[in-house]
């Protein structure tokens, strides 16, 4: 096993991992709207925070030697149900035809308030 880390994404800011490989699979920790340069949430739309957790999941994917057509699953948390649609157009717009399973959920809050947190399964080829 060992561990990922990207200075493109956001440190961890607890006893965790950016992301752990075991075998060929990595396991990503969740990601929320954090500028990985200033450690702030990315305040704005639904839109701009996806983008960002998406920019930080994309980064630790990249330091894994993995890409989004290698994810088998991600796992999408929603502060609020009703961003569904603006979250799904900014999500498939990113992945760029790369379609892995998929779990969205709401829960009752976020870390620092965000409204989107995003985890990751991927395939590591090396």
């Amino acid at each position: 096993m060992r561990t990922i880390n990207s200075v493109e994404a956001p440190a961890a800011i607890g006893p965790y991992s950016q992301g752990v490989i075991t075998g060929n699979i990595l396991f990503t920790a969740g990601q929320i709207p954090l500028d990985p340069k200033t450690m702030k949430l990315v305040e704005g739309s639904i839109e701009i925070q996806t983008t960002q957790v998406l920019k930080n999941l994309d980064a630790i994917l990249k330091a894994a030697g993995s890409s989004w057509k290698q994810v088998i699953k991600t796992t999408v948390f929603l502060a609020d149900l009703a961003d569904f649609a603006q979250m799904n157009k900014t999500y498939s717009d990113y992945l760029n035809g790369a379609k892995p399973a998929r779990s969205t959920v709401q829960v009752a809050a976020l870390p620092l308030g965000a409204k989107v947190e995003i985890e990751l399964v991927a395939e590591i080829t090396q």
